[in-house]
């Protein structure tokens, strides 16, 4: 397969999707929306993941945006396999109906999420992962709910049978991009109850390691859903 990533900005990349879809026999084209390319039609691809980005996007879109939302909204009514992380499942969940605004509690670093029990995700009852971001959604009608952390009701979702998937759960995350996040970006801002320090988040390797089986399954799963050629 071919799949095209849409990438907001150079501090939220592709991370470890590169290797997998390398290491799957798949590839890929990222397209670098903020430095002015434009978002690719939807046929020349066989999935579409929306990567994360700044949240300031979400109360200030830049002009270029209004292309990328077509292009989801093009996918929502097509047949083909889209996913979002942070940023991009907000925009996902957006396009979808849901309610997007700021959380109590922003959340940076390793959390517990607990799968719920409508859960379609073939992941464990709970596990922890990397988790940056401020704003929430609500789920989209029709949705099923991926589960919850302590800060955040609702960490993920899937819709039309795991053909769509939004996340804020970063999987995808490995310890040189988050190195890269955290040199460059500030913590999502407000309390720091569920805050934990640029020391502690890169302190081990082993929490990035623990992502990989996760964001396998996950890709796996959404992949099954694509159109047979």
């Amino acid at each position: 397969m071919h799949v095209h990533l849409l990438q907001h900005s150079p501090r939220h990349g592709p991370a470890r999707l590169a290797d997998w879809f390398l290491s799957m026999g798949h590839s890929y084209t990222v397209f670098h929306l903020d430095e002015g390319e434009l978002a690719p039609p939807p046929g020349d691809s066989d999935a579409l993941i929306v990567l994360d980005g700044d949240e300031a996007q979400l109360d200030h879109p830049p002009a270029w945006q209004r292309g990328e939302q077509k292009l989801i909204e093009r996918y929502l009514d097509g047949h083909k396999p889209l996913l979002g992380f942070g940023l991009g499942a907000h925009l996902i969940a957006d396009a979808l109906g849901a309610t997007v605004a700021p959380g109590t509690f922003p959340e940076a670093g390793f959390h517990a999420v607990t799968v719920d029990e409508r859960s379609p995700f073939d992941l464990p009852g709970q596990f922890h992962a990397f988790l940056w971001h401020r704003a929430v959604f609500s789920l989209p009608d029709n949705a099923t709910p991926l589960g919850a952390s302590a800060a955040a009701p609702l960490q993920g979702f899937a819709w039309d049978d795991k053909r769509v998937i939004g996340l804020l759960c970063q999987l995808h995350a490995t310890r040189e991009s988050v190195s890269t996040l955290l040199d460059s970006q500030a913590p999502p801002a407000g309390r720091d109850d569920f805050v934990q320090p640029p020391t502690d988040i890169l302190a081990d390797a082993e929490p990035f390691d623990r992502l990989a089986p996760l964001l396998d399954r996950v890709l796996c799963e959404w992949l099954s859903t694509a159109p047979a050629s």
